[in-house]
């Protein structure tokens, strides 16, 4: 006779797809902050005085404040459980919006971009995790659609502050009004994500080097994130000078990557269910490949465009899968994530400068030729994404349970411990 499931079972399922929700707005939240951030880089480059060296300069102390503060995630999410953690770090990540425009020279600026990049960095360790803990309670792959919605959250973001930069508006007032919004926003989303605690006794250390594992899932989502970066930063630069198109047309070649990867991160759940993550991307991996090629060689912007689409495709779902991987990839999860996450963000820092430095040297056509090397990188390294495929052995536990999978994520959302509380609780 087949057992009819408990109301607690029930219950427990129901509020982990709340949390599925829940986690999804953070991801939102946490886009939306960046977006708005991007759009008023000018003014605040105006307002503090510096150059555009010196504006460079300062853009790397994001990078720098999250690289040394996600590490420290972990132990956080372990004093204070993970709803309390996300809670609080996501306030400060978008409270911290507010800084940067009130810098008035260089030194302030970096400053307040090193608190601006260590809280990002943070709460961005504290949602993925949480995100892979929901991924594995409902066993199915839900870490691409988060990763779109951080995507759509930072569409409307920037879309906001387009709007904002239009009508002249100070970004001070813009960035203080904003940060107050999204943080009430934030807020009110962590009320449903999981409340997971681990026990006292498994105090994780203050500060680790990331596992072996962490490095091999962090070369892959290298890749991805450095080609992400070029053809974001780039792709107008490169239609303009390298095939002459018209501002205008360049400027939308950037938009239209955005929105692919936007879109290919919503429909990717579907497609890494079907197919597993390590297929996935492999098969993304060509496409980016292909991509890369074609805008090497292209004889006109629609062509190099086409080819930027396809980079897009290729690369959209990859940071997420390599998230997964991480959370899955051994008895320090929370560790592994940070270590991903920092590889990631450091490939973000570099990318940029890292072509303009090779196009300086040689041409922005070589410069994307190494970026079509890393893009067929990813074709070479998929398998290290096994740990994240949920169509192996081992991929994860039943919606509501609490087997291996689940207490593994909840371990990262927890300082590297087994999650022993309930769903909630």
């Amino acid at each position: 006779m087949t057992k009819e499931p408990t109301a607690a079972a029930v219950h427990s399922r129901e509020q982990v797809r709340r949390a599925r929700v829940a986690v999804a707005a953070v991801f939102a939240v946490h886009g939306a902050v960046t977006g708005s951030f991007a759009t008023r880089v000018p003014w605040i480059q105006d307002h503090a005085g510096v150059s555009a060296g010196q504006l460079g300069l300062a853009l790397a102390f994001p990078a720098i404040g999250a690289s040394i503060a996600m590490p420290l995630a972990g132990r956080i999410s372990h004093r204070f459980g993970a709803r309390t953690a996300l809670r609080g770090l996501l306030a400060l990540w978008t409270l911290a919006l507010i800084l940067p425009a009130l810098a008035p020279n260089l030194l302030t600026l970096c400053a307040a971009l090193f608190v601006y990049g260590a809280t990002a960095g943070m709460s961005d360790v504290a949602m993925n995790a949480l995100g892979v803990e929901v991924e594995n309670r409902l066993d199915k792959s839900i870490m691409s659609g988060l990763h779109g919605m951080w995507s759509v959250g930072a569409l409307i973001g920037s879309a906001a502050g387009t709007v904002a930069a239009h009508i002249g508006a100070d970004a001070r007032l813009h960035h203080t009004l904003a940060a107050l919004v999204l943080t009430a926003l934030g807020l009110a989303a962590c009320r449903n994500v999981l409340d997971l605690r681990s026990e006292p006794d498994e105090e994780p250390p203050r500060f680790t080097l990331p596992p072996k594992s962490a490095l091999v899932i962090g070369a892959v989502g290298f890749c991805a994130v450095f080609a992400e970066g070029a053809s974001l930063d780039w792709s107008a630069v490169y239609l303009r000078d390298v095939l002459g198109s018209s501002d205008g047309v360049a400027a939308a070649s950037t938009t239209a990557f955005a929105l692919t990867m936007a879109v290919a991160r919503l429909a990717g759940d579907r497609i890494v269910d079907r197919f597993g993550a390590v297929r996935t991307v492999r098969v993304g991996g060509t496409l980016a490949t292909l991509g890369g090629l074609l805008v090497v060689f292209s004889p006109s912007p629609a062509a190099a465009m086409g080819g930027f689409g396809l980079l897009g495709l290729g690369v959209a779902v990859v940071v997420p899968l390599a998230f997964a991987a991480a959370g899955r990839s051994g008895p320090n999860p929370s560790q592994a994530i940070a270590g991903v996450a920092t590889i990631t963000y450091t490939s973000s820092l570099i990318a940029p400068s890292a072509i303009g430095a090779l196009a300086e040297t040689t041409s922005l056509v070589v410069s994307f030729g190494v970026v079509t090397a890393l893009a067929f990188g990813l074709v070479a390294g998929a398998g290290v994404l096994r740990a994240g495929d949920r169509k192996g052995p081992g991929s994860g536990t039943p919606a509501g349970g609490a087997g291996t999978g689940g207490a593994a994520a909840g371990g990262a959302a927890a300082g590297g411990a087994a999650a022993k509380s309930p769903v909630g609780g």
